[in-house]
């Protein structure tokens, strides 16, 4: 299918940047800074720990050649005693590490988590349109678990066991040197397979990491449009485009499989061949005298337990460099650069030109002086006014023309303007400028006089309210869903909202009124009572300016005729944008604007164009009904 096509090429990137897995992890700090000195302290416990383990062998040297070989048995009492003691000790602080990162880790992750949702409400539409929500969700929910795994487990254990290995590695040597290095023979080896198998295994992560978004989204699509997909019987097509990325993603963790278990062989078989060399050469020492039998027992219990810190070491690798790709994906998301960064940028380079900065001595007259002169003379004009506005969408083909070419249009304070055209002319698109959904590539957008580009998103949209043919609601009530369009709305604007959208009746009818739950998308509604509350959303806050993009087209004719009685009145206090395709909804309009070919071609009355333009007059007519 083509949405499962769009995911999979995800998959397959190839501008992702390769880093190190170290230089991603930094890249956590910012967040884990908060809780640095429990993470610290957990790893010096961890360490303390691991160096207790260590202090065994010791006691257990003591005990062979001491109060076995002399037949005491109080001091065979009081060695057995003190390794009870030390074992006790090392399980307590390996409890006290875990109870020390539990919480200000699921801390981090939850601030994470918040940090991203936040972006991703911050990031324009044109990331949205790009972007597949699945990806999205697996950034925010299984990568974020990664890296919160990472941080309680791998991050300390490296540490740890490195000091372990460390500090094991001397007491080898100094109990005997010979042996010693016949156990450390392995450790050339091992870091060059390390190094191998941290660059294979990044790899096959992030590919195992995307095909798990791509199918999240998958899963997504196939729930959110069951009512298609049933309607269609497509769901054969769908469940084998579901087992195909379920095959892909089964390969890929196999493949992992196989690394790690490649790795963890190596680091298994390497070290205990040095273990059973130095048994047999340490057992030849103290057959010939030259090594007591306590130092045998000791340098083995203490190459015993090297073998837990040496053989963590392929699955700690494995989980750090997953924790490494997640962080890659979830900071590809937080940086991209966020709206508002883009509106300051925007808004200081309008300021800049306004203030008519003198050019160098000798340099060109900018080319748009007659454009600014237009700006200068409309600064004051009330209403909505659009200005030599042009759009092209970010994913254009390079060299296409813009899909909105020289937009000038004025909509006085107050006045009802209707937007006619054909399907793909650029209604949509045009009125999604006015919220700032999308920012035009050329021209300007004015509010009352006020460059749109110089406002913040926040009181851009505190002006505007938008109501879309398509209707999104949300899984909560009814009333909560509508409340949405006006901040600080109260029960008496819910009401006239309802009314003006006809939507109080069927609202009342309700099991729990206002307060039932409308379930995921509204689905549990009609097209039209979801429309209806779309359009209630909208006129609740008693916007300034009003965009309606064919609010009523999935209204009967009898529902509709009481809508627009109602809608008259708030129209009369509002300064509104409708795109319209039927002539009843036109007549709201004191003035229509037809847009042909991305351009404005006529403005003027429902009847002017009616008698001097022949495209509106087919459009009206339901002759261009085929090509709307």
């Amino acid at each position: 299918m083509a949405d499962t096509a769009q995911t999979t090429n995800r998959t397959d990137r190839t501008d992702v940047p390769q880093r190190s897995a170290v230089r991603s992890l930094l890249r956590l700090w910012p967040f884990a800074r908060p809780v640095r000195a429990r993470l610290f302290t957990a790893a010096c416990v961890g360490v303390l720990a691991s160096c207790v383990s260590l202090v065994i062998p010791l006691v257990l040297k003591w005990l062979v050649d001491g109060p076995v070989a002399e037949r005491d048995p109080g001091g065979a009492w009081l060695g057995g005693g003190c390794l009870l003691l030390l074992g006790l000790a090392e399980a307590l602080l390996f409890g006290l590490r875990r109870w020390l990162v539990a919480r200000p880790l699921a801390g981090v992750e939850a601030a994470m988590r918040a940090a991203l949702y936040r972006h991703l409400q911050r990031l324009p539409v044109s990331f949205h349109d790009r972007w597949p929500s699945g990806q999205l969700l697996s950034r925010g929910t299984t990568d974020l678990q990664t890296v919160r795994l990472f941080l309680a487990f791998p991050l300390t254990f490296l540490l740890v066991n490195g000091v372990t290995i460390l500090v094991g590695a001397v007491l080898l040597l100094a109990q005997r040197w010979s042996l010693g290095l016949v156990l450390l023979a392995p450790v050339p080896p091992l870091i060059v397979l390390c190094a191998v198998f941290e660059a294979k295994y990044g790899r096959a992560a992030r590919r195992t990491q995307d095909q798990l978004g791509d199918l999240t989204t998958v899963v997504e699509e196939s729930v959110l449009g069951i009512r298609i997909i049933k309607g269609f019987g497509r769901h054969r097509s769908q469940a084998e485009a579901f087992r195909r990325l379920t095959r892909a993603l089964r390969t890929s963790e196999l493949r992992k499989a196989r690394l790690l278990a490649w790795i963890w062989g190596c680091i298994t078989t390497l070290p205990e061949l040095a273990i059973g060399g130095a048994l047999v050469l340490g057992t030849l020492q103290v057959a010939d005298g030259e090594l007591s039998a306590g130092t045998l027992v000791a340098f083995l219990s203490t190459a015993l337990a090297l073998r837990w810190p040496v053989e963590s070491i392929g699955f700690l690798l494995a989980m750090s460099n997953e924790a490494a790709t997640a962080t890659d994906r979830y900071f590809e998301v937080l940086d991209e650069p966020a709206v508002d960064g883009a509106a300051a940028e925007a808004g200081a380079g309008v300021l800049a030109r306004d203030a008519g900065a003198a050019p160098a001595p000798g340099a060109a007259a900018p080319a748009d002086t007659a454009h600014t002169a237009h700006t200068a003379h409309t600064a004051h004009t009330g209403g909505l006014l659009f200005s030599g506005v042009q759009f092209r969408y970010p994913d254009a083909p390079p060299g296409s023309p813009p899909l909105l070419q020289d937009i000038t249009l004025h909509i006085r304070p107050g006045e009802t303007m209707a937007l006619v055209g054909a399907t793909g002319s650029g209604k949509t698109t045009l009125t999604a400028l006015v919220p700032r959904l999308y920012d035009p590539t050329a021209g300007r957008i004015s509010l009352d006089g006020r460059d749109l580009a110089t406002l913040r998103r926040e009181e851009v949209r505190a002006l505007v309210a938008v109501a879309f043919e398509e209707p999104t609601l949300f899984s909560a009530t009814a009333a909560e869903n509508v409340l949405m369009g006006g901040e600080g709305a109260q029960e008496s604007d819910l009401r006239r909202a309802l009314e003006v959208a006809q939507a109080d009746g069927f609202v009342d009818a309700l099991p729990e009124g206002g307060a039932t739950q409308v379930g995921e998308q509204g689905l549990s509604l009609s097209g039209g009572q979801r429309q209806r509350l779309a359009l209630a959303r909208a006129v609740v806050g008693r916007p300034r300016f009003l965009i309606l993009d064919d609010p009523l087209s999935a209204l009967d004719v009898h529902t509709e005729a009481r809508v627009e009685a109602a809608l008259r009145q708030v129209l009369a206090t509002t300064t509104a944008l409708v795109v319209a395709h039927r002539p009843s909804t036109v007549l709201l309009a004191d003035r229509v604007a037809l847009l042909s070919g991305g351009r404005i071609a006529a403005v003027g009355t429902h009847h002017e164009l009616l008698r001097d333009h022949p495209e509106y007059a087919i459009l009206m007519s339901g002759e261009g009904a085929g090509a709307r």
